[in-house]
């Protein structure tokens, strides 16, 4: 019997040379940033569900599909040129212009009184945005052993969780004491500041020199037809369409779901939809964690990491139950349940797909194809939710959606996240990228 390994990727990252406590600073301001920009793309579900908002655009139910979806299209758009710029000019300075752009357009759709406006701030809002997900994974696959990433990943996901558990309560409170407007202008202004810890504490992750030298000009070390050749690439693309289409839809329209079909006010809207992301994030870390802990003691790197994401994929099935439910209290359960059960999934299949089987050199190309197959789920979601509850007049039918989404992702799993199948970095790439580092 072969003894268990330790060793959990291809090739092992060179040592962080950041002090362990400005890491650990860097990842938690990661997180924040990630938690504004999830508020900043989700507050708008909480104006869709109310009756002022959709008078002033005039907006029918497939109308909310496509504005909710409209800030996918640009935001999968620039993935993958957002992931080659941080594999380049590294993080910290694209990170910063971008957040800038996204929080004054998030203000502007306070200002706007037309629907052409609030679709080009949306589409705006979402290629500033991409940025993040590379950005934050290039950073994390540069500074942590591989063995503390599930921890590490696990505390970046608070940010993207709890982005929408704040966004929800908030956006809803700001609108019933002010205005929707009001709620735009506040949080986008608001979310600079956060620029002030990114500017001056946060280091700049790519070398002087390197960058001076335009070295950084270089060509991946892997061919994208290459990187596209590879059954597991592919692989991951679908897990990450099927992990995102549920959680997309709950971003969109949960909360009107909650309002209309089980008779919320806004503001207990926004109560549950806190507890159902707050629960996914809990979750997510406490996974992340518990999984880093069994493979330092046991090895298999792979295999538990899959069992939790499996696992994740099963408990969010239940979202089913909670369409089906009879009581307002037994569909409020089973939100809360299938959501948070979903964690599982979370920190774990990102360190798996990401992390774990893709070569540090191209982490953030590989993040940026896996953050489309994501953002096709954000563009698909909004819309075939829209289409199925005006064809159908209930939520059970894009919910039965959900359901069979995630057991193809869970099925994904097991089939085909094979370490063998994953992209090799050649040796001629290994020698251009230290050429390029040690001129």
């Amino acid at each position: 019997m072969n003894k268990p390994s330790t060793k959990t990727e291809p090739d092992q990252p060179r040592a962080s040379s950041l002090p362990p406590h400005l890491k650990w600073i860097t990842l938690g301001i990661l997180a924040l940033g990630a938690l504004i920009g999830f508020f900043d793309r989700t507050n708008i579900s909480s104006a869709l569900a109310v009756d002022a908002f959709k008078a002033h655009f005039a907006l029918s139910d497939v109308d909310r599909g496509w504005i909710n979806s409209a800030f996918f299209w640009s935001y999968a758009l620039f993935q993958v040129p957002m992931g080659y710029v941080v594999d380049r000019y590294g993080v910290k300075r694209p990170y910063a212009i971008c957040f800038a752009i996204w929080c004054i357009a998030s203000a502007s759709i306070g200002l706007m009184s037309a629907l052409w406006g609030l679709i080009v701030l949306r589409l705006i809002i979402g290629a500033a945005e991409a940025v993040v997900v590379p950005a934050s994974y290039r950073w994390i696959r540069s500074n942590f052993d591989p063995n503390e990433s599930g921890t590490a990943v696990g505390i970046y996901m608070l940010g993207t969780k709890f982005g929408p558990a704040f966004g929800a309560p908030i956006a809803a409170w700001l609108i019933v004491t002010m205005n929707w407007q009001l709620m735009f202008i506040v949080t986008g202004i608001a979310g600079l500041l956060w620029l002030i810890p990114w500017i001056f504490i946060v280091k700049n992750d790519m070398p002087e020199q390197f960058s001076r030298t335009g070295n950084n000009k270089k060509k991946s070390p892997i061919p994208v037809k290459s990187i596209l050749s590879s059954p597991l690439i592919w692989g991951t693309l679908v897990i990450n369409f099927c992990y995102n289409y549920f959680t997309f839809f709950c971003m969109t329209w949960m909360p009107s779901y909650l309002v209309e079909q089980r008779g919320l006010t806004l503001k207990e809207m926004g109560l549950y939809t806190f507890f159902s992301f707050a629960g996914i994030a809990i979750v997510a870390l406490t996974a992340g964690w518990t999984a880093d802990r069994l493979i330092a003691k046991f090895g298999r790197a792979i295999l538990i990491r899959k069992a939790f994401v499996v696992a994740g994929f099963a408990c969010a099935c239940t979202v089913l139950l909670g369409a089906r439910a009879e009581t307002v209290e037994e569909a409020l359960f089973w939100n809360i349940a299938s959501l948070s059960g979903l964690g599982l999934t979370t920190a774990n299949n990102l360190v798996l797909c990401t992390l774990t089987l893709i070569p540090k050199e191209i982490t953030g190309v590989v993040k940026g194809f896996q953050n489309v197959a994501s953002a096709s789920a954000g563009i698909l979601a909004p819309i075939i939710t829209g289409w199925l509850l005006h064809k159908s007049g209930s939520y059970l039918a894009p919910m039965t959606l959900i359901f069979v989404f995630l057991i193809i992702g869970a099925t994904t799993v097991l089939l085909v996240l094979r370490p063998e199948w994953a992209p090799k970095v050649t040796p001629e790439a290994n020698t251009d990228i230290d050429e390029a580092k040690s001129t």
